[in-house]
């Protein structure tokens, strides 16, 4: 697909999300360009008169929500019913047959935002998950490299453990400033090359292990519904 066409599949996915939301819902706000389209139809069912409030995961969302009119609240106040989340990749597992993602109980790699450890939080809150993705993010398996979100003083000793797991770890550089990229929460992060990830729940049971990390970019049996945008509609899959 071109830039236009993905850009369409995006949006279909993020309508589709959208429009699972119910009156009276407290809704998790995703990050992410895909999340961005739900928060943005989300805003115009609001001005038609639709009543929810949202719980935005990161600045970005936060300010997409600001401006497209969703009320906004918190943890502390309330507990989302559902979920919209983008993904940057969903491994179907490869199994074929009609619903694939629920071959591989719909794991997802997330964190090329830098958001993942709020949207963890947030998406294991929600008694739903609806993730929004473009056909181009399904994957056989999880192969991308898994963003880690680390205590800065952190960094070497997770670093070493990283490769201690077959991994090679990357600092995350800004890209139009000088020194590293740093999350909402004040950490770095670290973009961790395992290759293809065949056993996504040893590894990620691993990572959890490992001092200094906040969250790890793999999520494992949070999503119950994947919104897939393709490039003339919307499949769903349930998990």
């Amino acid at each position: 697909m071109d830039s236009e066409a993905v850009e369409a599949a995006k949006r279909r996915a993020g309508e589709s999300a959208a429009a699972v939301v119910a009156d009276g819902d407290v809704v998790g706000l995703g990050t992410g360009s895909t999340a961005a389209h739900a928060i943005r139809r989300l805003g115009e069912r609001v001005d038609a008169g639709l009543d929810i409030t949202g719980i935005p995961t990161s600045h970005q969302a936060r300010e997409t929500a600001r401006e497209a009119g969703v009320p906004l609240t918190s943890l502390d106040e309330a507990t989302p019913d559902v979920a919209i989340d983008g993904a940057d990749q969903v491994a179907t597992g490869g199994e074929g047959g009609e619903n694939p993602a629920a071959a591989a109980g719909g794991t997802l790699l997330k964190g090329g935002g830098g958001a993942h450890a709020r949207e963890k939080v947030v998406d294991a809150a929600a008694d739903r998950l609806l993730v929004v993705v473009d056909e181009r993010k399904e994957t056989d398996a999880i192969d991308g490299p898994v963003p880690l979100e680390v205590l800065p003083a952190a960094r070497p000793t997770v670093a070493d453990a990283v490769e201690g797991l077959g991994g090679t770890p990357t600092l995350r550089r800004a890209e139009r400033k000088d020194g590293p990229v740093v999350t909402d929460n004040g950490n770095l992060l670290l973009d961790c090359d395992f290759g293809r990830i065949d056993s996504p729940a040893s590894l990620a049971e691993a990572l959890d292990r490992l001092p200094g990390v906040l969250a790890h970019g793999l999520f494992l049996g949070l999503a119950d519904e994947i919104h897939v945008g393709t490039a003339d509609g919307v499949t769903v899959r349930d998990i």
